[in-house]
């Protein structure tokens, strides 16, 4: 066994990636402080081709070093808007037939293990700030809630681990539902 060179990976140039079919997957940062988890997202994003990710509250935006060396050009690929406040975000999600769940340990979440992806359906993901997760009054807002299973000693994830998990898993069984039709 060998490893493939970069020349065989057969990647996407940016602009091919830009005019390149996404899944109909967002993600909300809210209030996200580590820079180098939001670069970590952004890779994350740019490797499973999801729509676009929204930078809310105090989460920094591109440009800027620190993210930059964990997004390693995938901002210059995957489309973010800015907003204000999470809770705008969610509005124009919503007006726009987004099903917007958060990523968060609370009452009636829905294991990823049994989460299921409607065909054709839009869905949202927030990510929550790394101490306080998902706010409150965003809580309040969200159309549902996505729990990772965990069985040790902790019971949190870094951010970028859970970006990592949860858009791997919603964007699979989106490609399987686009497979089935």
């Amino acid at each position: 066994m060998r490893k493939l060179k970069n020349e065989e990976l057969n990647r996407l140039t940016v602009d091919d990636f830009k005019e390149a079919e996404k899944l109909p997957l967002i993600i909300l940062l809210d209030n996200i402080r580590s820079q180098h988890n939001i670069g970590s997202v952004f890779r994350t994003s740019d490797a499973f081709r999801i729509e676009a990710i929204y930078l809310c509250g105090i989460t920094a935006t591109p440009p800027n070093r620190e993210i930059h060396k964990t997004a390693l050009g995938a901002t210059d690929t995957v489309k973010w808007v800015y907003f204000e406040n999470t809770l705008s975000a969610v509005e124009k999600l919503k007006q726009e037939n987004y099903t917007v769940y958060a990523v968060e340990q609370a009452e009636q979440s829905i294991s990823l293990n049994d989460f299921d992806v409607m065909n054709e359906q839009k869905i949202a993901l927030i990510f929550g700030n790394e101490v306080d997760g998902v706010s409150e009054e965003v809580m309040h807002s969200v159309d549902g809630c996505i729990e990772i299973p965990q069985f040790g000693t902790k019971h949190s994830l870094n951010i970028s681990v859970s970006a990592g998990i949860v858009i791997w898993e919603v964007a699979n069984r989106m490609m399987e539902g686009k497979e089935g039709n």
